[in-house]
């Protein structure tokens, strides 16, 4: 390997580090505001329509994953468009079945523990949930719901 591709690889993996940071920010933006949907979601189920604690977070966590892709879809990762529709169908039963079964599974189980078994509050439980799954969640997205373009056509080949 000589200089100048030595050169270039350093820069192509500094570009490629930056450009996964700013996704995360990106991925934490569209969080943040899903946050808020799941929050107001689960007070409105709770509070208002006396639902159980529990079905009233899977319902939460439900609406916020679909806030979540949506905009997943437009923001974080619209450099990565579906080729053809049924594409985004595939993307968004992917993201349910990863995001969604980690954040609701995630919230369920520590929903269960902090609130069931040790008594805190509901609101600071789940937003406890929440950053728990995070990680995980944008990892899943970034790997393998909006997989990049080459690894998405070697599949479908």
């Amino acid at each position: 390997m000589n200089k100048s591709s030595s050169q270039f690889s350093v820069l192509s993996s500094r570009m490629d580090r930056n450009r996964i940071f700013l996704r995360w920010i990106e991925f934490n933006a569209v969080g943040g505001v899903g946050i808020v949907v799941q929050l107001a979601a689960l007070a409105v189920f709770r509070s208002w329509l006396k639902l159980d604690y529990l079905l009233a977070t899977g319902l939460a966590v439900e609406m916020a994953v679909i806030h979540n892709f949506l905009w997943h879809v437009r923001f974080t990762w619209a450099d990565r468009p579906a080729r053809r529709p049924v594409q985004s169908l595939v993307r968004l039963a992917k993201f349910n079945a990863s995001n969604g079964a980690v954040s609701v599974v995630g919230n369920l189980v520590l929903m269960r523990l902090l609130v069931g078994e040790v008594k805190f509050n509901y609101v600071a439980s789940n937003l406890f949930a929440i950053v728990v799954c995070s990680l995980v969640n944008f990892l899943l997205s970034d790997g393998l719901v909006f997989e990049k373009e080459a690894k998405a056509a070697a599949i479908s080949n």
